[in-house]
């Protein structure tokens, strides 16, 4: 992975120098894959892939619109990143020059399973899994989840209730900078099956969840003994988390994003935004990496853009 320090330009375009033209940030397009394979090893280069269908109405698993967002705004922030968004529709065959990989799926059995995937964090790349896409079967795509990012979603062992957390982040880590104290509504996975006494994870976002979000007995997603009495007594639920592996390769697990239009909160998006960065070996800011929060209506383009975006089988 590359370590570099970004020239951080509010509101103003990021300019850089690239095999002797100057590029801005508008000009690294977010769909020029072979742009972004053709680039040298001195630009940091990021793969998100997000589900080309939703999980619901129009504004709900809008990980497509939500990465276009999120590779723009690293484009602003970091002068030498070349972030591109796939959608699953058009699943990149070749991982071999990605620094991080970033996928929001409606499961992650895929990416899970992916030998490329596989190939690329064997070599180091960093890898960041968002909401539904934390979610992976036991065995081998949960054992690859747990050695790419520490943790994931098992039915039977972990939740997923609509909630609405206090968060009050308090890690020194990295990915931390720039979070304030927050609360919002969202489908909060929380519960994960972690590695062997968290070696290597540092919780990001953790809360403790109300008694009524699970069940007692076992219910697939809904709950079990396990997670119910952890919650009787308590204990703060994990639903963000930095993983450094033992080859030194990143990790990152985000369980919220369902709704679309959390994308409007400061800590939510700089979260989301903080985690890409550092799996890929970027340094971040104190005030965590910028963005500008989007309007209602810069959501909706966002939407509209995804969805011509798969229709074009991008």
């Amino acid at each position: 992975m590359k370590h570099t320090q970004p020239t951080i330009l509010f509101f103003v375009f990021s300019m850089f120098v690239w095999v002797g033209t100057t590029v801005s940030a508008v000009e690294r397009d977010i769909f020029d894959y072979e742009g972004q394979r053709s680039a040298p090893d001195t630009i940091t280069k990021l793969v998100f892939i997000g589900d080309g269908g939703t999980h619901g109405g129009r504004g709900n698993h809008e990980f497509v619109g939500g990465f276009i967002l999120m590779a723009r705004a690293l484009h602003e922030a970091y002068p030498n990143v070349h972030a591109v968004v796939h959608s699953s529709k058009n699943w990149p065959k070749d991982f071999s020059q990605a620094d991080a990989i970033v996928v929001g799926l409606n499961h992650g059995e895929r990416a899970g399973k992916d030998p490329e995937i596989a190939k690329a964090t064997q070599r180091g790349a960093g890898f960041m899994a968002v909401h539904f896409g934390v979610e992976v079967n036991a065995g081998v795509a949960g054992n690859n989840y747990l050695d790419w990012i520490g943790g994931y979603f098992e039915i039977g062992w972990s939740v997923n209730p609509w909630w609405k957390p206090k968060f009050n982040p308090i890690s020194n880590h990295p990915t931390t900078r720039g979070l304030k104290p927050f609360s919002l509504r969202d489908e909060w996975y929380y519960h994960m099956r972690f590695v062997k006494d968290m070696k290597g994870l540092t919780p990001i976002l953790s809360a403790v969840a109300p008694l009524n979000t699970v069940r007692k007995e076992k219910s697939g997603r809904g709950g079990n003994p396990d997670v119910y009495k952890a919650v009787s007594k308590g204990k703060p639920q994990h639903v963000a988390w930095a993983y450094e592996r033992p080859d030194k390769g990143r990790g990152f697990g985000f369980t919220g994003m369902h709704l679309h239009a959390n994308h409007a909160n400061d800590s939510f998006r700089t979260c989301l935004l903080n985690g890409a960065a550092w799996v890929a070996g970027l340094m971040i800011p104190e005030g965590g990496v910028p963005s500008k929060t989007p309007s209602e209506d810069d959501l909706k383009k966002l939407i509209q853009e995804a969805i011509a975006a798969v229709k074009a089988g991008r």
